[in-house]
């Protein structure tokens, strides 16, 4: 049976207006919007030219009701430059999200959630606070990917190739998940992670919202890649000029700008003195450029799931149609996260458990352990 509702969120999964689709398949607006209502449904011959304007398979609008993140509930990093139809794009790849984590929750034992509430606190206390109880101490964070991964946190991609798509953060239950823009440097990607991750911690409950929320999770990522005590400790023994604040760069893999930033809020650096920074590092394309830039930080997660599901024959078009989306769709949610290829090695059919079949374990941030023990 024809689902409204897929309908409607297909259309805004490709950045669509009505009107613009009916053009694409050359009806009427008023049909779409008629569709998209329940008012009536589309013919067989009607619904096969939106699937293939849209690049859903047909199956995927006669599925069941899909969850959509609720706009309200979700932290994005830059909503003040974000259009309509960008934002419309980025929830519904939320919504395509929770059917692949929960295809993936139903065969595998994800790790749970350790993120606490702390609303209460400053976002630098808060950052501190965090370090201590996941026994981090003052030491540089080697992969955010993986430190949100061991933590319980759904990690998926926005590959989409615009600026004011950066990142976003919400909870759906008690499951916290972070989408973030693979297009990004490492450098930006690490700190969009750790910014989502303030909004984890200290936003919780939807409050506060919009600019003052945003400030305060820059807060919390900045004291959090880059905590207090270490960074003054360093910075007192340099003198900061560029070509050292490059060595603290690689050290805390973060971008210049952030560093200088993070200084200037320690006081550590003058205002005059960040500002000179600045303009250097604008003058040099370092804004769009980062030198040394590290390796993008990949996924424990979604390497062991795929690699796992690849011993048992089923790669990404069978997962796609176990979901009723396209593969391509499948690799958005992915892309910049894996390495290898998730392509299907045997066309054989796979039958579906009836209960879970994996285990996967996180143990710290850099091993993943499977039911048998072993570790990859």
């Amino acid at each position: 049976m024809f689902n409204r509702k897929r309908l409607s969120l297909a259309r805004r999964r490709r950045g669509l207006t009505q009107t613009q689709l009916a053009q694409k398949v050359q009806i009427s607006p008023p049909a779409i919007s008629g569709f998209e209502k329940g008012e009536f449904s589309p013919n067989d011959e009607t619904l096969h030219k939106i699937a293939q304007v849209l690049s859903f398979p047909l199956d995927f609008f006669s599925g069941e009701d899909i969850e959509e993140p609720i706009a309200d509930s979700v932290s994005f990093r830059a909503l003040s430059r974000m259009r309509a139809p960008q934002r419309d794009a980025a929830l519904t790849a939320g919504a395509i999200a929770f059917l692949l984590n929960d295809w993936v929750e139903y065969k595998f034992d994800l790790p749970d959630p350790d993120i606490p509430d702390l609303r209460l606190q400053s976002p630098e206390a808060a950052a501190a606070s965090l370090r201590q109880y996941w026994h981090i101490g003052e030491r540089p964070i080697s992969n955010i990917v993986h430190l949100l991964e061991a933590k319980g946190v759904r990690v998926f991609s926005l590959s989409e190739n615009c600026r004011e798509v950066d990142a976003y953060s919400l909870w759906r239950g008690d499951r916290p998940f972070v989408f973030l823009n693979t297009y990004k440097s490492a450098e930006h990607s690490r700190f969009d992670g750790a910014h989502e991750l303030g909004h984890l911690v200290l936003h919780r409950h939807g409050a506060p919202n919009g600019q003052e929320a945003e400030k305060e999770a820059q807060a919390f990522a900045s004291a959090f890649l880059m905590p207090e005590a270490s960074i003054k400790a360093e910075a007192n023994i340099i003198l900061p000029s560029l070509p050292s604040l490059m060595k603290l760069k690689t050290k805390w893999a973060v971008s210049l700008i952030s560093l200088v930033f993070r200084l200037r809020r320690l006081e550590i650096l003058s205002e005059w003195r960040s500002r000179s920074l600045y303009i250097e590092i604008q003058r040099r394309g370092y804004r769009t450029n980062e030198p040394n830039s590290r390796q993008r930080e990949t996924s424990q997660v979604w390497d062991k799931v795929f690699s796992t599901l690849r011993t048992k024959g089923i790669g990404k078009r069978k997962i796609a149609q176990e979901l009723s989306i396209s593969p391509s769709e499948l690799e958005k949610l992915v892309f910049g996260l894996v390495i290898m290829d998730v392509a299907t090695i045997s066309p054989r059919t796979v039958r579906k458990k009836t209960k879970k079949t994996n285990t996967l374990r996180l143990v710290g941030s850099d091993t993943i352990r499977s039911k048998d023990g072993k570790h990859s």
